[in-house]
């Protein structure tokens, strides 16, 4: 009996991701939708006085209630890599000339390497992602059936088209750019630092998450 091996094609990743282009440290979705991620610092709400909680609790709604576009806020969790500073610390037992030292480095070293093996040790990342959809966004190039057979009509892309979808690009960036200074501006009031990322932060960022 013959065995008949189903035709399986992969697809490559690039179709199971929204991101079309990232540029200038903007997210270009594949619906033509901008994107601009900050990262902001932690803060620690549970050793804060009841009064700062309050405050803090208040100015977020604040925060909040003042805004006129939707945000998305999430925690990215990492494995924590401390095999260099294991290296570290090896490297500095080794010169020295101690030995009760070099004997309570050995420990210590022990000590971290057992606390990571049995413990999820993870770091946290915190971000917010801030949208702007424009009207029309031709950044590189069309899409959809329509556009295709347009463009098979129309010819090669003129240099003043380019032009025009280049200055577009600019306006609309510069209207995320102003939403990320608001956003911004309101977490600084609750003790919050951010800061927007740039385009290999982002990149980097994708190639962890995917």
């Amino acid at each position: 009996m013959a065995n008949f091996m189903p035709n399986i094609v992969s697809k490559p990743s690039q179709e199971f991701v929204d991101v079309k282009e990232v540029r200038d440290g903007v997210v270009i979705l594949k619906d033509n939708e901008l994107r601009m991620i900050l990262m902001t610092s932690s803060l620690n709400f549970a050793l804060k006085s009841q009064d700062e909680q309050e405050a803090i609790i208040n100015q977020y709604q604040n925060f909040l209630n003042s805004l006129d576009f939707s945000i998305q806020m999430f925690i990215e969790s990492r494995p924590i890599n401390i095999n260099p500073y294991l290296e570290l610390l090896k490297d500095a037992g080794k010169i020295q000339t101690n030995e009760l030292i070099q004997i309570q480095t050995r420990e210590y070293t022990e000590f971290i390497k057992t606390l990571v093996e049995t413990t999820n040790i993870v770091s946290k990342n915190f971000y917010v992602v801030i949208p702007y959809n424009p009207p029309v966004l031709e950044v590189t190039g069309k899409s959809g059936i329509l556009a295709k057979l347009s463009g098979i009509f129309r010819g090669k892309e003129t240099e003043d088209e380019k032009k025009n979808k280049e200055t577009r690009f600019e306006e609309y960036k510069e209207q995320l750019i102003q939403r990320a200074e608001v956003v911004m501006q309101e977490l600084i009031r609750m003790g919050v630092r951010a800061v927007p990322l740039g385009t290999e932060e982002v990149i980097e960022l994708f190639y962890y998450l995917y």
